[in-house]
């Protein structure tokens, strides 16, 4: 009998054990989720208009290309140049240009509308000595930011892990499936002619910021069904 009780007792001890700790993982997994997320935002193309640089390559380069026409990433062959010369062009012009970049379509109010509720995080393949002008460029828009880093590379991974960001916003095709397989987080592609492709399933295509928001709110909605599931 006294055997009989013990073995009750151990079983409601265990019980109480795994109960108590299946609530502490979901307390914390809800803690997690309401705690202010971290978005990574790339700029130029994202943030910025993706015809920025076209009408300064048409002048330069006697050209009379549209957007529509700008089917990959590599400029080079379709301003008939090299790699090296067109990275000798971008040294001589990236600053102006980026001085007076125009705003993508909605960007300045979907993203001043996350400024209380994320920390805005913008990640961009800029060199570091472009540091000045873009923060200048983001005072003089009003686009709101927490911080800005630039990697001087399009390898964005380590900054993405790094800052811990939840979710990326990208228009470069290889950067936003790489991210979303090597850091496991979503993705948001805004869809250009130079990006297209099969996506992973992380990764959200869309056609404007306005979309971008509601694919946003939607993840992040799912995600904290299934934690409070």
């Amino acid at each position: 009998m006294i055997q009989r009780l013990q073995n009750i007792d151990a079983n409601v001890f265990i019980a109480r054990k795994n109960t108590r700790n299946m609530l502490q993982y979901r307390w914390r997994k809800e803690a997690e989720a309401t705690m202010k997320k971290r978005l990574g935002i790339d700029i130029d193309g994202t943030v910025t208009c993706p015809s920025t640089f076209i009408p300064y390559l048409n002048q330069s380069f006697q050209k009379e290309l549209t957007l529509a026409e700008i089917t990959q990433y590599n400029l080079a062959p379709l301003y008939g140049t090299t790699e090296e010369e067109m990275d000798q062009w971008m040294e001589q012009y990236e600053a102006m240009i980026y001085e007076q970049a125009p705003l993508a379509q909605h960007a300045l109010e979907m993203i001043n509308s996350w400024k209380d509720e994320y920390e805005l995080f913008y990640i961009s393949a800029r060199g570091k000595h472009l540091y000045n002008i873009t923060e200048q460029w983001f005072k003089k828009n009003g686009v709101h930011y927490h911080h800005i880093e630039l990697v001087g590379s399009h390898d964005k991974i380590a900054a993405v892990k790094a800052f811990d960001i939840a979710a990326f916003f990208e228009d470069k095709y290889d950067n936003a499936c790489d991210i979303a397989e090597q850091c496991g987080i979503p993705v948001i592609l805004f869809d250009t002619p130079y990006n297209q492709g099969p996506l992973p399933k992380q990764v959200i295509r869309v056609n404007t910021w306005i979309e971008a928001k509601q694919q946003l709110e939607q993840w992040f909605h799912t995600v904290q069904e299934n934690i409070s599931l």
